[in-house]
C-alpha cells in the first residue's frame, strides 16, 4: 500500500507542478505578444469542425509535417535537402527551403543521432507520398533559416531563450541542434495521436501508428540525451522546459506539454499525463505551433506560405 501511496503522491507532484508551470507561462503570454502572439486553442477551428476531413487530408497534413523535419534534419546532418523529385505534387504550391546548413557536431553520438533522425524523416516523406500518390500535395515553402524575424528565432524568443533583435542558430552547436529539433518532436508525436482517431483506412491508420511510434523513439532520443546533457549544464535543461512551457502556454487551458527537468524523484524523459497516457493535439494546435500564431490564421513560422492540402487553419484561442 505505502508504494501505491509513493505512486500516488508523486503523480499528484507531478500534475501538480505542470500546472504551476503551466499558469505562470499563460500569465507571461498575456502580458506580451511574442513573434505577433503565439496562443492557440485547445479545440478544433471551426473550420475543423465544418470540413468533412477525409483520409488523404489528415495524410497530406501529416506529409507537410514531414516535409519540414526531412528538411531540418537533412540540412543539419547532411548539408543538403531533399532531393527535387521529393517535393514535387499535384496541388499546391510547390515553396523553397529558406535557410539550413551542416551542424559541425563536437559529440559523435549526437552526429550519429541526427543522422539516424534525418534518415527516417527522409523515408516517411517517400513512404506518405507513395501511399498518397497522385494525391500527394507538394512541399510548401519552409523556412528553417537563423534571421532574427524567421521562425526558429521567433520560437526562441517566445521562450525567452533570445532577446528581441537577436538570432537564434540551431546549427551553430550540437546543444542549439538539440533545442531546435525539441522544438519540433514532442509536437509531431501529438500530432499523430491527435490525427488517429480521424483516419478510417484500417492501412492507413496502420501506417499512422507506425510512424508516431518513430516520432516517439525520436522524441525519446532528443529528451534524453538534452537530459544528459543538462545534467552538466542546467542551463540547457532550463532553456528545453522554456521551450515546453512556451509551448504549453499557448495550447489553451489543456496541459499538453512537459520539459525535462525531474519532477518529484523521477525523471521526466516520457511526457504524458496522470494514467500514463501522451497527449494528443488538434490540427488547428499543431498549425498554432508551426505558425507561431494565436489566431486562426493560414500561414507564418515555419510555413510562411501556409501548408498545402485542405488542412490549413491554425487554431482560434
Amino acid at each position: 500500500m505505502r508504494a501505491e501511496e509513493n505512486l500516488a503522491e508523486h503523480l499528484q507532484e507531478r500534475s501538480d507542478q505542470r500546472s504551476e508551470r503551466r499558469e505562470f507561462f499563460r500569465a507571461l503570454a498575456s502580458a506580451a505578444s511574442f513573434a505577433g502572439g503565439l496562443t492557440f486553442a485547445a479545440g478544433a477551428t471551426r473550420a475543423d469542425a465544418q470540413m468533412a476531413v477525409t483520409d488523404p487530408d489528415i495524410l497530406n497534413f501529416a506529409l507537410n509535417l514531414e516535409y519540414l523535419e526531412a528538411q531540418f534534419y537533412s540540412f543539419a546532418a547532411t548539408g543538403a535537402g531533399l532531393a527535387n523529385s521529393d517535393l514535387t505534387g499535384s496541388s499546391g504550391a510547390q515553396g523553397a527551403v529558406t535557410g539550413g546548413r551542416k551542424v559541425n557536431f563536437s559529440d559523435p553520438i549526437v552526429a550519429q543521432y541526427a543522422r539516424e533522425i534525418a534518415a527516417d524523416e527522409v523515408a516517411h516523406v517517400k513512404f506518405l507520398r507513395a501511399a498518397l500518390g497522385s494525391a500527394a500535395v507538394a512541399q510548401p515553402a519552409i523556412d528553417i533559416g537563423t534571421d532574427p524575424n524567421g521562425a526558429f528565432s521567433s520560437a526562441a524568443r517566445a521562450a525567452g531563450l533570445v532577446r528581441a533583435g537577436e538570432s537564434f542558430d540551431p546549427y551553430a552547436s550540437d546543444e542549439a541542434f538539440l533545442l531546435g529539433a525539441f522544438i519540433f518532436e514532442d509536437v509531431g508525436v501529438t500530432a499523430y495521436k491527435g490525427a488517429a482517431p480521424l483516419i478510417t483506412n484500417k492501412t492507413f491508420l496502420e501506417a499512422a501508428a507506425g510512424i508516431l511510434a518513430v516520432e516517439a523513439y525520436h522524441a525519446a532520443i532528443v529528451r534524453t540525451t538534452l537530459y544528459g546533457k543538462g545534467i552538466a549544464t542546467p542551463s540547457l535543461r532550463t532553456s528545453a522546459d522554456a521551450i515546453s512551457d512556451a509551448r504549453d502556454s499557448l495550447d489553451g487551458r489543456s496541459d499538453l506539454d512537459q520539459g525535462i527537468s525531474p519532477i518529484g524523484p523521477a525523471s521526466n524523459i516520457v511526457p504524458l499525463d496522470a494514467n500514463g497516457i501522451a497527449f494528443s493535439r488538434t490540427t488547428g494546435q499543431v498549425l498554432n505551433i508551426a505558425y507561431l500564431k494565436n489566431t486562426a490564421v493560414d500561414r507564418g513560422g515555419f510555413f510562411p506560405a501556409g501548408v498545402n492540402g485542405n488542412i490549413r487553419m491554425s487554431a482560434a484561442n
